[in-house]
């Protein structure tokens, strides 16, 4: 059987270089055919003219004496003269014409064709070439003058039989060399052939194994690939956005469809989550210790995932009674009563929390990456916290695994350098983060005084998140503009250091409850509730807002917008009511205070000018 595949690749071989040679040598044949008749016309006229040259040389020789000989009137002695002449190899015939051509004087082998003048006749090849029966002549008529007046023509007449011989080895020459450019040619055309082939089934394998699309090529590969490569990661892009689309449409999201989708496209079994905010907080009560769930769009989004995949959320604990519902490892199973997964919480010092929490990651990265109008604050005592923080959650990383292996969701920007350092613990795990908060600019975030160890800890991850393209290409651009690194902007992936990481956007959702319709209340239920509770007419309009109270939300801006609808519109006055729920948030801060109070006061603004005694 391998002798039989081995015959089969050679004789796929084979048939792959005759593909190549058989034109090649057909060219060459067809070319070789149409040289020799020009090289045989050319190497006749080069004897043509050596010949003429050689016939003035002879006549310049003769031409003296024969004056001479013929003033005596000797005809032996020019007899004699003509046989000592025609000694020479290559002179066949010498005769001599007087001036009314008529021929005197000859050789005895003059050949009788030959006249005083060249016959004009087809049989001659221009320019005095003839073919007789003694063979092919050269013939050459030259005058003769004596003091410098004519005195006849000397007709010399070359033997033109080793042209011919010479010519046919010429033929013999040529065809000989362009065999031997065939087979050197052949031969180097088949090896580039299959040098060029290997390196294209070789690129084509990279690709196949990801290579060029997904992380770069680990050798260089043909130039002439590249458009092919450009082409494939085209057409896997829209693949991708189809399958997506396909999927939304098709799968019911439900907790199994979840977890079958997780570990069939992970390698690890044991899925981690890291936050800042923890999914249930424990606060103490008047009747004693109260859950609550935060006002958090990361919880909203991630805890489906938890729910479905039975995992462990590291987070910060920050409520008041959350110690005192742990057990000695920290943890607490979630969600209390039905408990799905494990928190595992994380204590901060109140020092800790205000510098990693509200110094560097709210005062310095949530206002630069958001581009606000609020200048970002970075402190070297901020980043110390922020790099310890850091720290401790990955050393729970490490102590929640049960394998070198996990699925590890790094969830914003309070845990940058995260990434690396669960990568240098557990090269194996695969670390996906995702960046909650928009990427600025190179230029913007280029004013952080730590941008190159915040970008080398993000490249931690293998797969990087956003929620946008636009996200995703400023970061490429900040990485490249920053770090030392190989950027695919046409695959989206970075090369640092050995390792690949996959910058992709992930337009994050929140769940929408099952059973919604039966379980919820009806819209106009809802609405008449509200306006019971508000003491509202039942034709009132009601805008609605719920929001953490936050620079980046848009509060104020959207105030204003309903002050102006109340300019324009007065017939609005009394019939519209903009509620507007603002969950408090990060309190402690002076940007945050400043904010509370503008929009209070805007709000107490707003009421004062158009509210009436019955609005």
């Amino acid at each position: 059987m391998k002798h039989y595949l081995i015959n089969k690749l050679s004789l796929r071989s084979l048939r792959l270089s005759l593909r190549f040679v058989l034109p090649l040598v057909v060219v060459l044949a067809l070319l070789a055919f149409a040289i020799v008749p020009i090289v045989d016309n050319l190497t006749l006229r080069w004897f043509v003219r050596d010949m003429d040259i050689r016939s003035k040389l002879i006549t310049s020789t003769l031409q003296e004496p024969l004056v001479e000989l013929l003033q005596q009137g000797s005809k032996a002695k020019i007899n004699s003269l003509f046989r000592r002449a025609i000694q020479d190899e290559r002179l066949f015939a010498v005769g001599y014409c007087n001036g009314e051509g008529k021929m005197l004087y000859s050789t005895h082998n003059f050949p009788s064709d030959i006249a005083c003048s060249l016959p004009d006749t087809a049989a001659y090849k221009p320019p005095s070439v003839l073919h007789l029966t003694q063979g092919p002549v050269h013939v050459a008529i030259n005058p003769i003058k004596d003091n410098g007046v004519p005195a006849g023509s000397m007709v010399l007449v070359h033997d033109m039989s080793f042209v011919e011989r010479r010519s046919a080895d010429t033929k013999q020459y040529v065809i000989i060399l362009f065999v031997i450019l065939s087979v050197v040619i052949s031969i180097i055309t088949v090896f580039i052939a299959h040098l060029s082939w290997r390196g294209w089934l070789n690129g084509m394998r990279a690709m196949l194994h990801g290579e060029g699309l997904v992380r770069p090529f680990a050798q260089p590969v043909n130039s002439e690939l590249q458009p092919l490569v450009g082409d494939l990661r085209a057409l896997l892009r829209t693949m991708d956005s189809e399958r997506r689309f396909a999927d939304d449409v098709t799968i019911a999201w439900t907790p199994e469809s979840l977890r079958g989708l997780l570990h069939k496209q992970l390698d690890g079994d044991q899925v981690l989550v890291v936050s800042n905010r923890e999914p249930y907080i424990h606060m103490k009560g008047k009747e004693g210790i109260e859950v609550r769930r935060p006002a958090s769009g990361l919880v909203t989004a991630m805890e489906p995932v938890m729910r479905a995949c039975s995992g462990i959320w590291i987070a910060h604990g920050s409520g008041t009674a959350d110690k005192e519902t742990v057990d000695k490892y920290n943890r607490v199973p979630v969600p209390p009563g039905h408990p799905d997964y494990t928190l595992r919480r994380i204590w901060l010092s109140n020092e800790e929390e205000i510098g990693y929490y509200f110094g560097f990651a709210n005062e310095g990265l949530w206002p630069l990456c958001h581009i606000a109008h609020v200048r970002p604050i970075f402190r070297s005592t901020d980043w110390e916290h922020y790099v310890a923080i850091n720290q401790r959650f990955a050393d729970a990383v490490v102590e929640e695994a049960k394998s070198d292996d996990p699925v590890v969701l790094v969830q914003d920007y309070h845990f940058a350098l995260l990434p690396k350092m669960i990568r240098k613990a557990l090269p194996k795990a695969t670390v996906i983060t995702f960046w909650h908060i928009p990427w600025p600019n190179p230029e913007s975030f280029g004013i952080c005084p730590w941008r190159e160890e915040l970008l080398q800890g993000m490249l931690g991850s293998t797969i990087l998140g956003f929620h946008t393209r636009f996200h995703c290409k400023n970061f490429l651009e900040t990485v490249d503009r920053y770090l030392e690194t190989r950027t695919e902007h046409e695959s989206s992936t970075i090369h640092h250091r050995g390792k690949l990481t996959l910058v992709e956007s992930y337009p994050i959702s929140i769940q929408w409850p099952l059973n919604a319709q039966q379980t919820q209340p009806s819209a106009a239920d809802c609405r008449a509730e509200v306006q019971r509770s508000l003491g509202l007419a039942a034709d009132m309009l009601i805008g609605l807002g719920v929001d953490r109270l936050d620079y980046t939300k848009g509060i104020l801006e959207r105030l204003r917008a309903v002050e102006r609808l109340l300019e324009l519109h007065p017939e609005m006055v009394g019939r519209f009511t903009f509620i507007q729920i603002a969950a408090p948030s990060r309190s402690v801060l002076e940007d945050y205070q400043a904010l509370e109070t503008q929009v209070r006061s805007l709000t107490n603004r707003i009421n004062q000018r158009f509210s009436t005694d019955s609005y």
